[in-house]
């Protein structure tokens, strides 16, 4: 019962209008009421992170949300000076605003759903479990299982090809949450009665089938490059091993950019790249920490506990920053993108 009233409190928080973003409602103290340093600026998102650390997330999936709590928080802040500038005065960016705040409840469990989404894809898993099945999506398993057994690839190209799979999974749960809270969206529609009211929830719903358009429109060709690679393999020329990275340069190449200046971003895009290796390898080490610590709890030698806590949690600040700018990066890399291609197809 206390949960189902957390999370419906946590509902309200993001369905509230501008007044509900005040700094008085909104804005943490620097301090709780014991003294200790709270985490967030901003109220709503310090309920989430102490809920979270009282769930049994990986301490992987705990940096992650970490990260995701913090892009938020500085999307949320920025936002709040735009508004007082008297920018977004359509209500775009704050709707966008409780859409993300929407998707992180819901990818990490605490929106107040048992998460079968990520076994759905879009009405197309009507299928029973194979034994081999690891993608939970009929049409990846199918891909994935001929890539595996074509002989094509090395060892090392299958686990780069299984990575991008892995990241095409997590697109279309992305994708799924999305689809929920536009349904969800769509039900209050129905009720409203204020006419005012009703032209503002219009406006956003407007905008998240349009978000949901550009997902879909990015899982169709994320899926033909996963198709044409399984039928062909990797061509010599490829330019990038992360999947992030990859969708990147692909969202790119579907511009009307120059040579020079695909030149420039592929320059920056290898950077980038070495940001989200070198998180990865921290991520991977964050887990044996908490595999060796948990080992060394078992023995109960409190010393050694003590020194293996501190290397954790040392650890995993420095996954939870490095997760944070890599994020952030990945954001400014998208609106460049986004942006530039725009310009370009306005000319």
């Amino acid at each position: 019962m206390r949960l189902h009233c957390l999370v419906a409190a946590l509902c309200l928080g993001v369905g509230a209008m501008a007044g509900k973003y005040s700094r008085e409602l909104n804005e943490a103290k620097p301090s709780g009421g014991d003294g200790q340093t709270v985490e967030f600026r901003i109220a709503k998102l310090n309920q989430v992170w102490e809920k979270a650390k009282r769930m049994e997330l990986s301490p992987v999936r705990h940096a992650e949300l970490h990260s995701d709590l913090k892009i938020q928080e500085k999307d949320e802040l920025q936002w709040k000076k735009m508004k007082v500038e008297g920018l977004d005065e359509n209500g775009e960016k704050e709707a966008q605003l409780r859409r993300n705040f929407n998707v992180i409840l819901a990818k990490y469990g605490m929106d107040g759903k048992r998460d079968a989404r990520s076994l759905e894809s879009n009405s197309l898993k009507d299928h029973d479990v194979k034994e081999g099945d690891i993608f939970d999506d009929p049409r990846l398993d199918k891909l994935w299982n001929k890539a595996e057994s074509s002989g094509k690839f090395s060892n090392e190209e299958l686990l780069n090809l299984k990575r991008e799979f892995q990241h095409h999974k997590d697109k279309i749960h992305e994708y799924n949450i999305l689809m929920d809270t536009v349904s969800r969206t769509e039900e209050i529609h129905k009720n409203v009665i204020s006419p005012l009211e009703g032209d503002t929830k219009e406006h956003v719903l407007q905008q998240k089938h349009t978000e949901l358009k550009e997902k879909m429109r990015d899982l169709n060709h994320g899926f033909e490059r996963l198709r044409k690679i399984s039928h062909e393999g990797f061509t010599e020329d490829s330019e990038f091993r992360e999947p992030r990275v990859i969708e990147l340069w692909e969202a790119a190449k579907r511009t009307n950019l120059s040579k020079d200046e695909l030149d420039s971003l592929k320059e920056e895009l290898h950077h980038f790249e070495t940001k989200v290796e070198k998180h990865s390898h921290y991520q991977e080490q964050l887990e044996l920490s908490h595999q060796k610590l948990q080992h060394v709890a078992s023995l109960g030698d409190k010393e050694h506990i003590r020194k293996n806590q501190e290397k954790y949690n040392t650890l995993a600040e420095k996954t939870r920053e490095m997760g944070y700018k890599m994020k952030k990066h990945m954001q400014d890399l998208s609106n460049k993108i986004s942006r530039q291609g725009l310009q370009h197809n306005e000319l």
